[in-house]
């Protein structure tokens, strides 16, 4: 009976962290700000690699395949984040300074 409650707990606080972290994001303006190190108004793979983004997922996020991740792109991936599953444990807030 215990072992239940703890993982029920540690599942609890899983997904409590995970959702958490998300409503903690930075807005999307902070993150182009912080992110777009060559003022050029978007995120290219540099500076997405740079900000500690997995390089696979670029590709996802560049929607329209400029090269370049626009405000409008980078609202709308983060809006998808906010609307997965906690479960995934891949939620991940994107961090607005590094």
């Amino acid at each position: 009976m215990r072992r239940k409650i703890t993982a029920l707990a540690l599942a609890t606080l899983a997904a409590f962290t995970a959702g958490s972290a998300l409503a903690r994001a930075p807005s999307p303006e902070k993150v182009l700000k912080a992110w777009d190190k060559n003022g050029d108004g978007g995120i290219d793979k540099d500076e997405w690699i740079a900000a500690g983004r997995k390089e696979a997922r670029f590709a996802k996020a560049d929607t329209d395949g400029d090269g370049k991740i626009s405000l409008d792109e980078l609202k709308a991936g983060m809006a998808r984040m906010k609307t997965r599953p906690a479960a995934t444990g891949d939620q991940q807030a994107p961090p607005a300074e590094h």
